[in-house]
């Protein structure tokens, strides 16, 4: 099963993460199938890049988003409009 969930990027210090859809078996770190975005939370107000077609598609055909990606999804959805 396919899962949209966030991959952690940055020093230990200054997170980042990628939005990516993964193998739901695999370890977050492991091999991605493609990334849809980014988001940064050290920044004031926190960055929200997400490819809104490409992550409808993906639960289109059946990936899962994960709890914290989906509230992400909506904010992105929010900041577009």
């Amino acid at each position: 099963m396919l899962k949209i969930r966030l991959r952690r990027t940055g020093s230990r210090q200054d997170a980042q993460y990628r939005v990516v859809v993964s193998d739901s078996r695999k370890t977050p770190i492991g091999q991605i199938v493609e990334s849809l975005g980014t988001y940064d939370p050290g920044t004031d107000p926190e960055t929200v890049r997400i490819d809104l077609a490409r992550t409808d598609e993906w639960i289109r055909k059946g990936a899962h988003p994960s709890e914290t990606v989906r509230s992400l999804i909506e904010k992105a959805r929010s900041l577009k409009a």
